[in-house]
């Protein structure tokens, strides 16, 4: 048996996919928007339900996200549960970046935007809010200089509150039998 890395180059990972489970952890609609061909969806926020399904899942785990963030999150999460996983170096985004394949789903004929320009696009929406209403009354200025001052904290802390809030809208959350029927499967590829 091979030992897996703490994080995989896209190309090693490619090479390995047939031994590998890979878990996506990003939101269901950043999922559906396209994904490593066999990576099963369990967002981040669901991690710690799906923990009995990770653990009898065949083959070794590798999560993957958007860029990787996400993914070393979930990483952390597991080795706490003695649950061992790599990453994928990169995410999606350096998966796509060397010219290997993502599946996107037929049927979707909507794709969600990934988490990161969901945040960039609310949080610049807001700033321009604030000043324009600024104009108004100089207190709206607190609206803008609370969303720097967040962004400000994301980035000492590789956290972002704006993005936990945004994963909980529609668009973002799994249906549960989605959910469900990940975790069954995760559960029955076990040898």
């Amino acid at each position: 048996m091979t030992t897996t890395p703490p994080a995989l180059t896209p190309d090693h990972a490619l090479a390995r996919l047939p031994e590998l489970t890979v878990v996506d952890v990003r939101t269901p609609g950043e999922y559906a928007s396209g994904h490593i061909p066999g990576a099963h969806n369990v967002p981040l926020d669901a991690l710690r339900r799906a923990l009995p399904a990770l653990r009898a899942a065949h083959g070794e785990l590798v999560l993957v996200c958007a860029s990787g963030a996400r993914a070393e999150n979930a990483r952390a999460v597991l080795a706490e549960h003695g649950i061992p996983a790599a990453t994928i170096t990169g995410g999606t985004r350096g998966w796509a970046e060397r010219g290997h394949a993502l599946h996107r789903p037929r049927g979707t004929s909507r794709t969600t935007w990934a988490m990161e320009r969901q945040v960039r696009l609310t949080a610049g929406a807001l700033v321009l809010a604030g000043i324009g209403l600024g104009q108004l009354h100089p207190a709206w200025l607190l609206l803008s200089a609370g969303v720097a001052g967040g962004l400000v904290f994301s980035a000492l802390t590789d956290t972002c509150g704006m993005a936990a809030v945004l994963s909980k809208l529609p668009h973002n959350r799994p249906r549960a039998t989605d959910l469900d029927a990940t975790l069954a499967a995760l559960g029955s590829t076990r040898d």
